[in-house]
């Protein structure tokens, strides 16, 4: 397989790169509607040049992107390694610099202090502007179609790979975690840039201690921050030991900050034990809030405090009310489903609102493990679970949601995804009814290699 090597299991496989830049005319098994018009961007890590072995992660390489550009029917692929200043510098070298997740133990001399982001983890549109986003770094711009660079976005620091974009008013909300200079600290920001894409708020708080946090909620008038306890320690870090860790008797909470009132108005709520990379909706109902999430008893990918391994477990689809009526914010859960999965996604016009239907990347045959292996469907409304898959598949990505019309209701279109097939080595884009996934694809495109696992995708329309 192109890119494979043999040692780290996020280099093997499906997590493998590929290092080739292509251009493809896929072609069409079925019919895609022509109400689908637009363009699917969906982006991974995907290092130029081959990374530690010992010490690699999945959630560090270089990003790249993967557009499938759809009209009348056709589809157009094409592929392109996000151009960050770190990956021009690798590039020019013609070899790695830069250390696994940005280790200066790791990190050559020469480029000591110097630009590390990759660009690797969601892809989305704001203010015409179509954003590479990660953990640590600001937004990186790319030209929609062409995938050109064009250099970072400044929201005054380090913006987290799932900024919101509030459907009322336009308006991109995003946060950040260990914003310091500092290495792993407890400083929390969160910020809000106008429909014009102008930074016009951005504030900092301490929490009780670094969170990893990868997502949050939005609803009207207020931002839920998680705070769980996957744990950053530097001290943990230069001792030797695994920078984020599991700690379950640390503290779990829910940062609350009303939108108008910023930091000042700051309530913690605790919550159970567990933790979550991505948030399906959240809304408000009088004085409670709502918030879908698909949570874990135990993070995926990282180890306890003492870098004995952690216990995989899945994510299932969980609930939770907050009670704000009070003078401290109280929370109830309650799981909707018990199927394993990710990468949860909603008919994006209900975001903010109470939804009715969701999607997700689906784990029946293994539990626990992130390469989903068929694509769900939730109805809310009912508790009812669909689902789909095909003997020998490899991996079905983020599902995402394509409305037929502005107006339709709510579940009426499509659901895009990318399919693994590992006895052909190839992928697929393909087309359900999103309200009958359990019926199988009704188009397929498929690619004449594989495209390695990634994370998030977006839709962009015509």
């Amino acid at each position: 397989m192109d890119g494979e090597t043999r040692g780290n299991p996020f280099l093997r496989g499906n997590f493998a790169p590929v290092r080739s830049e292509d251009d493809f005319e896929l072609p069409v098994i079925g019919t895609i509607p022509d109400a689908i018009a637009g363009s699917l961007y969906r982006i991974g890590p995907n290092p130029q040049f081959e990374p530690d072995q010992r010490a690699y992660h999945w959630f560090g390489g270089d990003g790249m992107v993967h557009a499938f550009a759809i009209e009348g029917g056709r589809v157009r692929y094409r592929n392109r390694y996000v151009r960050t200043p770190r990956w021009q510098t690798e590039n020019a070298a013609g070899r790695r610099l830069y250390g696994p997740m940005g280790n200066p133990m790791m990190t050559d001399p020469s480029v000591m202090g110097t630009d590390s982001g990759v660009a690797n983890t969601n892809i989305m549109l704001h203010a015409g502007r179509l954003l590479a986003l990660e953990e640590a770094h600001a937004p990186f711009e790319v030209v929609a179609g062409t995938l050109e660079p064009v250099g970072y976005r400044d929201f005054g620091g380090k913006v987290t790979a799932h900024p919101k974009v509030d459907p009322r008013t336009g308006e991109f909300v995003f946060i950040a975690y260990a914003d310091d200079p500092t290495p792993l600290s407890n400083k929390v920001s969160w910020g809000v840039a106008g429909p014009d894409g102008v930074l016009v708020k951005r504030e900092t708080f301490e929490a009780p201690y670094c969170s990893m946090i990868h997502d949050f909620a939005l609803t009207d008038r207020y931002v839920i921050i998680p705070l769980l306890p996957l744990t950053g320690s530097l001290p943990r870090a230069m001792g030797g030991k695994p920078a984020f860790a599991w700690e379950p008797d640390m503290p779990a909470q829910l940062a609350i900050i009303d939108r108008e009132k910023g930091v000042a108005s700051l309530r913690w709520a605790p919550v159970s034990a567990g933790y979550l990379f991505h948030v399906t909706n959240a809304w408000e109902e009088g004085e409670t809030l709502v918030v879908d999430v698909m949570r874990y008893p135990q993070p995926p990918f990282f180890p306890l405090a003492d870098g004995t391994p952690g216990r995989e477990t899945g994510a299932v689809s969980l609930r939770y009310r907050i009670d704000l009526s009070g003078d401290d914010p109280v929370v109830t859960e309650e799981t909707l489903d018990d199927l394993a999965g990710e990468f949860p996604r909603i008919d994006e016009r209900r975001a903010q609102q109470p939804h009715r239907h969701a999607w997700f990347s689906g784990q029946q045959r293994r539990p626990g493990d992130i390469r989903g292996d068929g694509l769900a469907h939730l109805d809310t409304h009912t508790g009812q679970r669909t689902f789909w898959t095909e003997e020998g598949l490899g991996g079905v990505g983020e599902p995402i949601f394509v409305p037929r019309s502005a107006d339709s209701a709510e579940g009426d279109g499509w659901i895009l995804t990318i399919l693994f097939r590992p006895r052909t080595d190839t992928s697929e884009l393909a087309v359900f009814d999103a309200l009958n996934v359990a019926a199988g694809p009704i188009a397929l495109a498929p690619v004449p290699r594989r495209i390695p696992f990634g994370f998030h995708a977006n839709f962009v329309a015509q």
